[in-house]
């Protein structure tokens, strides 16, 4: 879990800002959909509202449950779908600190208590929800929104069915009050709400031709192939080609020189800290080049996992490529015929079946102030090198002609 240092100002404090509820589609600035990159960068655009920031995720296996970014102090937290890392779910979990504005009401909030009598007079009718016996919490559905409602165990007879309607006041005259409120995509016909109704909800289709996390289809010691758009980069590529290619890269820098030089014994001559290659930096699309200084011809290509626990995270978006191992290759339309193949959800294990064992991996640390989770673990065989964190997942795989 990771927190930001606090820096609250007068006008923050807990449960005072007002967020636009946008059923099926988000709230404030953050939209269903949206790949968590774009939701840290709103966070750093607001750092006197947003300044208690928890992002939580499995370790050890951080494909199987939500990457969260939670606001303990506003009463709400994002949950990532952990494969495509895009929004699925906003869940506001205290209503007491956070105050939601739909159309020109508001609801919520230290002052305006989310009841199921301001629930039906803001959103309107809707189909009777259905009641979860197990947690004793009444569920109530609107298109993209839902809300949860404790009922108290004296008063169950009152929604004993599993779908019932919701009674405006219990017997002695009180009102039921939410406890939950999510928010998700409309698009279809789910029902999402607390417990196992949570897991249906996911993100948004994406747009027809949206490159991101499109395919990237890896011949080694060869090329790219970028599956949405087409395109082909192969090694000895020009600044040029690729620059027509794939557009703009989002920054160029130049290269330090490669630390793991002393391990070729090919160069005995004293370095300097830069040498002359440089990078084309595609952060949308997991990417870098590397160019060679003098002839200007791509020598590299260096694929980004952005798994959370490695110290690019949030640097790069996801590229979803797809890797072949030398004796696999082929044409592409073979591709989904082979079993042998390294994508970003494969572990280090499973690579180890594909490539065979290459002995023992270099250590990379950047030391504990600059990286707080830890070293990894470079392996090198013919035409790629992969660094695996110490759960055993792929960081990033760095491909060149041997």
């Amino acid at each position: 879990m990771m927190q930001r240092p606090r820096r609250r100002c007068e006008g923050t404090a807990m449960g005072a800002i007002v967020l636009d509820l946008r059923p099926g589609f988000g709230i404030g600035p953050f939209s269903l959909g949206m790949p968590i990159c774009e939701a840290f960068a709103q966070i750093e655009q607001q750092p006197n509202i947003y300044d208690v920031v928890h992002v939580k995720y499995y370790d050890e296996e951080p494909l199987k449950l939500d990457i969260v970014i939670s606001f303990p102090d506003h009463g709400f937290h994002l949950r990532f779908d952990p494969w495509s890392q895009r929004l699925r779910l906003v869940e506001i979990f205290d209503i007491k600190r956070l105050q939601m504005r739909y159309a020109t009401s508001l609801i919520g909030g230290p002052s305006t208590l989310a009841t199921f009598v301001a629930v039906y007079a803001l959103f309107g009718p809707t189909f009777p929800g259905i009641y979860d016996q197990d947690r004793g919490v009444y569920n109530l559905f609107y298109p993209g929104l839902s809300f949860a409602f404790p009922i108290p165990s004296q008063y169950t007879d009152c929604v004993h069915d599993r779908e019932a309607e919701l009674p405006l006041e219990f017997p002695d005259g009180t009102t039921p009050v939410t406890c939950r409120v999510s928010i998700y995509d409309s698009s279809t016909d789910k029902k999402v709400g607390v417990g196992s109704l949570m897991d249906k909800a996911s993100a948004p289709p994406l747009p027809i031709g949206s490159v991101y996390m499109e395919e990237v289809h890896v011949k080694l010691a060869e090329e790219l192939h970028f599956t949405v758009g087409g395109q082909n980069i192969p090694f000895g590529a020009s600044p040029q080609d690729v620059w027509t290619e794939l557009g703009r890269p989002c920054g160029i820098h130049q290269k330090q020189v490669d630390q793991m030089v002393i391990h070729s014994g090919s160069d005995p001559r004293p370095r300097t800290t830069l040498c002359g290659d440089y990078f084309y930096n595609y952060f949308t699309r997991g990417l870098d080049i590397l160019f060679d200084g003098q002839t200007h011809k791509v020598k590299k290509f260096v694929l980004h996992t952005n798994y959370p626990g490695h110290a690019d995270f949030n640097s790069y978006i996801k590229c979803n490529f797809v890797i072949f191992a030398s004796e696999f290759g082929g044409s592409f339309q073979e591709v989904n015929n082979c079993k042998h193949k390294i994508t970003p959800s494969t572990k280090w294990e499973h690579v180890k079946e594909i490539l065979g064992d290459c002995g023992r991996a270099a250590i990379q640390t950047q030391g504990s102030t600059s990286n707080p989770f830890g070293s990894t673990f470079v392996y090198g065989y013919q035409n790629i090198a992969l660094e695996v964190m110490k759960n055993g997942y792929i960081a990033t795989v760095t491909l060149f002609q041997s």
